[in-house]
């Protein structure tokens, strides 16, 4: 469009600096300059556009919006990427600020393009930068996000743009007992219906302490897979994605226990960014982190993924898993297609489960009138936990089966 001379410039939001790094060397591939801004005069005007977090843009907005009046002459693009953080709430004015923001300061532009891969929100709310159409659903008129273009999961399989993705859920019985009592109930994890006790088993099965062991058993058989990975794709690595930091530094030093290279990112850590950005290039064998490496996060090299959190909204699963689906230029020119999998390790909560059933398609994002109760708030976490430190071994326990899956939805070539 501006070979065509009709937008001279582009103006990027995003929601990490990461992003916008990554945006700043995917322009120049295309001979494009595209330079941060983060204040008054901080980007050259001379450039192709330029790049601003949403919160940046938050704090600084009429300063934004005054250097952007500079570029009158000149039709320029806004670019929300992630556009599902822009929830706009219209009914609260002082609601969601990164929606408003975005929507204020691309007043002027010609043109706006919003891009997410995960085109849904947990609270229900709808998101700018999107065509909203009435739909009827069981006798109930309700808004649809109605995207220009959507590319489903299961295309860019059978293209060999991505990987498939293998489900490894772990299974087992979830004991409750309370402390003085000597009853204990047992539940199964797989099939418990009862949302608050599902929500517990969850909250227990990847208790590396609890003496089901679900966990431990999960961490097992995940190392055992990234070995198996390792034969082919000797740089593969795997990601954990642990509840909270006390979590993830007990899942880490199991890791380490048995001579494994971890690296353990955090929110808290200032040095995070870094060592993001250094575990791709690096020779780390795992990655543990909270909720860092879900959007935006891109390490081909990550083959395997344990989700051992209680964070059981489709959002957020999806966001995790799918960091292993990427694929690099050296390995795509090393294998055929369909590529070699990716596998998924997490419990058999059958939330998590019917999420994977249907990863590789793209379902509408209906907007729902407001109930008292929303189904899909995020399971309650509780306190902070600190599990012990226990030896990364197999305990005879009876941690249950592990139910394997193989999504239904992919072409028929990749149902080996």
């Amino acid at each position: 469009m501006q070979g065509e001379e009709r937008l001279r410039r582009v103006l990027v939001f995003c929601h990490r600096t990461s992003i916008l790094e990554q945006w700043q060397r995917a322009a120049q591939r295309l001979g494009l300059r595209l330079e941060p801004w983060n204040g008054p005069g901080s980007a050259p005007l001379e450039a192709d556009g330029w790049l601003v977090s949403y919160q940046g843009a938050g704090r600084q907005a009429e300063a934004l919006k005054a250097e952007l009046a500079l570029w009158s002459e000149g039709a320029y693009l806004a670019i929300a990427d992630e556009a599902h953080h822009l929830g706009v709430e219209p009914e609260e004015p002082d609601g969601p600020v990164w929606g408003r923001t975005f929507l204020g300061l691309s007043q002027s532009a010609r043109l706006r393009l919003g891009l997410t891969g995960t085109p849904f929100r947990a609270d229900n709310l709808a998101f700018c930068a999107a065509r909203k159409v009435q739909v009827e659903e069981a006798g109930e008129r309700m808004e649809q996000i109605q995207p220009d273009l959507s590319v489903e999961p299961r295309e860019l399989i059978a293209a060999g743009d991505v990987r498939p993705l293998e489900f490894r859920f772990q299974d087992g019985w979830v004991e409750h007992s309370q402390e003085g009592q000597p009853d204990r109930e047992v539940s199964p994890l797989s099939s418990e219906q009862r949302e608050s006790w599902r929500a517990r088993n969850l909250r227990r099965a990847i208790r590396l302490a609890d003496s089901s062991s679900i966990a431990l058993q999960l961490l097992l058989r995940a190392r055992t897979q990234l070995e198996r990975v390792r034969q082919h794709h000797p740089r593969a690595a795997g990601l954990v994605i642990a509840r909270d930091i006390d979590h993830a530094r007990t899942i880490t030093t199991l890791l380490e226990e048995q001579g494994d290279r971890v690296d353990l990112v955090h929110s808290q850590d200032p040095s995070a960014s870094d060592r993001l950005n250094g575990f791709e290039r690096g020779t780390a064998d795992w990655l543990v982190s909270i909720d860092m490496c879900a959007e935006g996060f891109d390490a081909p090299r990550l083959r395997v993924v344990a989700y051992l959190t209680t964070v059981a909204t489709r959002s957020r699963f999806i966001q995790g898993i799918t960091r292993a689906v990427r694929l690099c230029g050296e390995r795509a020119s090393q294998e055929a297609i369909p590529r070699d999998p990716s596998f998924v390790f997490a419990p058999a909560d059958p939330l998590l489960m019917q999420y994977a059933r249907n990863w590789s398609l793209s379902e509408p994002y209906r907007i729902a009138a407001p109930t008292q109760s929303d189904a899909s708030e995020e399971c309650a976490t509780g306190g902070a936990w600190r599990g012990p430190s226990l030896p990364l071994e197999a305990v005879g326990d009876g941690a249950g089966a592990v139910i394997r899956m193989r999504t239904p939805e992919l072409p028929k070539f990749l149902q080996r």
